[in-house]
């Protein structure tokens, strides 16, 4: 019988999952035009599936209108071809709707850009388990390990490569069956359209070798976490302003400022770059994980760290130079964790802050995601972020999704948070 080519419209959703409708390639054109219908309440969907909790009931109409820049095609062995478009959430009159998430970065990125002339780069890595590779002792960061996922990362880099994003490495990590999965850096919106990327072609190929791809944060409470670490850099046009040899911590000025805003609100920030209940169970001592809102040079432990210039790279100490956050987990969408980065970097650069009059170390990060979003809603600067409606609809989604755990305990919180991611 002869198939039907569907392309599928997703948005990358305030649960981290992409979400959304196929339709008849024979009907592109018009569709990039007019794009696909969805509801209000479909951003209320809890990452479980349930709408626990919605301010806009059945009422209303929106459009999911594909970006003809994140337009992902790959053919898979077994001759289906992964066709999707991610997608941005606009009114009816094609207006930007406040609640997208891709929207919530973007107002970001131009205010950086329109405010202070910058742009930012940056690159996700991402680490994730594979249910069907053997655990055997001994086998961190091992050859062996890397051996039994057989071709799978030969696979997911060349799937990301046309995909049209530049892989970086991909390695054996510290937990059992655990890997870690990067790209080459891309402009802000385009890094967390890869970091998308990267997590649907990953799903795609376990599917298709009969297991999963698991990128929940906690597998077990006592287990070993995946993060998900975001490198970030500041430019103006094609030159990196990041890097200052004379600056604290070799931070330019402007960076300083940047990530001093980052480090003031980042309670606040939590509750979009760790935003599920099992987050917290990976921040704690000795998991290598940030407990601290603290910068700290070439240190894993740190919630920002200022990664090392290789002497050997091509390119030159400025332009290698970055920061990572550490404070993240793929529960997150890759648009509200970057665009909160980005929103409280404003605020450092915009109050004209300073990495020595950040707080200092003692300031401890958020226990549980009920203090991350009591951290959020108590933070004044981060209302100006988003709409009021959109701040307080998000955070009583979160809330939602803590109130529908309260009966379970660690292990089953993180059982499904491990069904869904």
């Amino acid at each position: 019988m002869k198939r039907e080519p569907l392309v599928f419209a997703g948005v990358c959703d305030w649960s981290g999952l992409v979400r959304g409708k196929a339709f008849p390639v024979a009907d592109l054109a018009s569709r990039l035009k007019k794009g696909v219908g969805l509801t209000h309440s479909n951003i209320m969907m809890s990452c479980f599936g349930p709408i626990f909790t919605t301010p806009f009931g059945t009422e209303g109409d929106l459009i999911i209108r594909p970006d003809p820049q994140a337009y992902v095609e790959v053919v898979f062995e077994d001759d289906i071809t992964e066709r999707f478009y991610l997608s941005d959430i606009t009114n009816t009159d094609g207006t930007p709707w406040d609640f997208c998430p891709r929207t919530f970065l973007k107002r970001a990125l131009d205010r950086l850009e329109g405010r202070f002339g910058l742009h930012l780069l940056a690159s996700f890595e991402q680490e994730f388990v594979l249910s069907n590779v053997e655990q055997r002792p001994g086998a961190t960061y091992a050859l062996d390990a890397f051996r039994r996922q057989g071709a799978f990362g030969e696979k997911l880099l060349g799937a990301m490569r046309l995909a049209g994003f530049a892989p970086d490495s991909f390695l054996p990590e510290y937990g059992p069956g655990q890997y870690e999965a990067t790209l080459h850096p891309e402009e802000g919106l385009r890094s967390a359209d890869a970091a998308v990327v990267l997590r649907e072609m990953a799903r795609a190929l376990a599917w298709r070798s009969g297991g999963r791809a698991i990128f929940a944060p906690m597998l077990t409470p006592d287990g070993i976490g995946n993060g998900t670490h975001i490198h970030m850099s500041l430019w103006r046009g094609d030159v990196p302003v990041t890097h200052d040899p004379a600056g604290f911590l070799g931070l330019g000025r402007e960076a300083s400022a940047f990530f001093a805003g980052i480090l003031d609100h980042m309670s606040a920030v939590t509750a979009f770059t760790a935003p599920s209940v099992a987050s917290y169970y990976r921040l704690t001592p000795n998991r290598w994980a940030p407990v601290h809102a603290n910068i700290r040079s070439q240190d894993r432990g740190a919630a920002l760290r200022v990664a090392p210039i290789f002497s050997t790279s091509e390119e030159t100490p400025a332009a290698q130079f970055n920061v990572e956050f550490r404070v993240a987990d793929a529960s997150a969408s890759p648009y509200l964790a970057l665009g909160s980065l980005v929103w409280a970097g404003l605020e450092g650069l915009e109050r004209g802050l300073s990495l020595q009059a950040s707080p200092d170390e003692s300031q401890i990060l958020p226990r549980s995601l009920m203090d991350a979003t009591a951290a959020l809603q108590a933070d004044a600067a981060a209302s100006s972020w988003w709409s009021e409606d959109a701040m307080n609809s998000y955070i009583a989604f979160k809330n939602a999704e803590i109130a529908a755990l309260e009966n379970l305990d660690e292990e089953g919180i993180c059982k499904r948070y491990s069904e869904v991611y």
